[in-house]
């Protein structure tokens, strides 16, 4: 698929259904376990209002006019610190490969600076290496245990980056 055109910008509303729907289908897709992990995230279902909060936002992908993908930033839960977590960055497998990750990763990343976080955090799957590849090139670091409590407890992996 080569996009004619690619819109990123912040969800609203009426995107709930569709994104939740995007983010449990790539989980179903790679066989991530449903507990532990984004997919019984309560969030899923109502992203525009969980986002809807100082120093968060969440990010849409539209491709030629549909919405395929996603990802936020959001203070990272129960953590002392001024570290913001990206959460929730799942795309389509329609638009993989295209280096729209790298944009949206951009536009996640300028964000959490603007709202003067200092540090990025993530959490993702071991066999999520196309995603550990984007996340590598981008300055991501890899960590030895989780920091805060995300209650995603599935998530093994765990990468830092500076924002400074």
């Amino acid at each position: 698929m080569i996009p004619k055109e690619v819109l990123i910008r912040e969800i609203s509303i009426n995107d709930n259904p569709k994104i939740a729907q995007v983010i449990r289908n790539v989980l179903i897709e790679f066989g991530v376990p449903k507990v532990g992990t984004a997919y019984a995230d309560i969030a899923l279902d109502m992203m525009q209002q969980t986002y809807d909060v100082e120093r968060a936002a969440y990010f849409i992908v539209e491709v030629d006019g549909k919405l395929l993908g996603g990802a936020g930033i959001k203070q990272l839960d129960n953590f002392e610190g001024n570290v913001c977590e990206l959460q929730k960055m799942y795309f389509s497998s329609k638009i993989r490969g295209l280096g729209i990750g790298q944009q949206l990763m951009s536009v996640c990343l300028k964000k959490a600076k603007e709202f003067g976080y200092e540090k990025c955090y993530l959490e993702t799957m071991p066999y999520m290496t196309d995603a550990q590849k984007l996340y590598k090139k981008v300055g991501f670091n890899y960590l030895d245990q989780p920091m805060g409590d995300t209650g995603h407890y599935s998530c093994p992996v765990w990468m830092i980056k500076d924002l400074s």
